[in-house]
């Protein structure tokens, strides 16, 4: 981590968690049966400079939710499906993706690309404010997904915790935050924000109702299993 070669080459101040060319490989590992609407949304991410999870994260958190036979999700923060997408198929056709996402224009894309993929049947999309939709939401989750703004990124935790059933997971992306989390000076590309990821990551690991790790994977996803 601490070789220069890891560092971008057009943000010095910042970190590659792990090796493009290895993340290259791994992508070259997946099965290329790709559904029309998934590639879609990612030529639409790739256009727009949307941030998503992308492919190797994405396969990732398919796993992880059915490794634990997961049948209800809910996201913070869900952009437009696409890391949904990953959800609603490893759920089934019996389970629920809760999806909660500030612009509602996005909602109208989740429809279209998840619909085209047959997933919508399993997405239940509410715009607005992820914290608030949450809060008016009853019961327990297999998974809670955060990948809101970062500065949240304590609130969401201390908010869901409490609200994933025993052997379920909370996961987040963007804990690694390009590798500033490890910097002493960096860039930070909202005041806080670094700090704030930094808060997350140290309450969850610090949590003994939680065995938690973080995967390296593109920019750092956490998952914490509840005992």
């Amino acid at each position: 981590m601490n070789d220069s070669k890891s560092q971008s080459a057009s943000n010095p101040g910042v970190l590659i968690p792990v090796n493009p060319v290895i993340e290259d490989y791994m992508r070259g590992m997946l099965d290329h049966t790709d559904h029309p609407a998934l590639i879609e949304m990612e030529m639409l991410a790739q256009k727009s400079n949307f941030p998503i999870v992308g492919r190797l994260v994405g396969v990732f958190l398919e796993t992880m939710a059915k490794m634990i036979n997961a049948r209800r999700v809910f996201e913070f923060g869900s952009g437009y499906g696409y890391s949904a997408y990953w959800f609603a198929k490893a759920v089934g056709s019996t389970g629920q993706v809760i999806c909660s996402e500030a612009d509602f224009l996005n909602k109208e894309k989740a429809e279209h690309y998840l619909g085209a993929a047959n997933l919508w049947g399993r997405i239940d999309f509410r715009a607005g404010m992820a914290q608030v939709i949450f809060a008016q939401t009853d019961g327990l989750f297999d998974i809670c997904y955060n990948d809101v703004d970062k500065g949240d990124y304590p609130e969401i935790w201390l908010m869901a915790k409490d609200r994933i059933r025993p052997g379920g997971l909370y996961i987040a992306d963007n804990v690694l935050w390009r590798g500033r989390v490890a910097l002493e000076h960096y860039a930070d590309v909202f005041p806080g924000w670094t700090e704030a990821v930094r808060e997350h990551n140290q309450l969850i690991f610090n949590d003994p109702d939680f065995d938690t790790f973080i995967n390296p994977t593109r920019d750092g996803v956490i998952v914490a299993r509840r005992k």
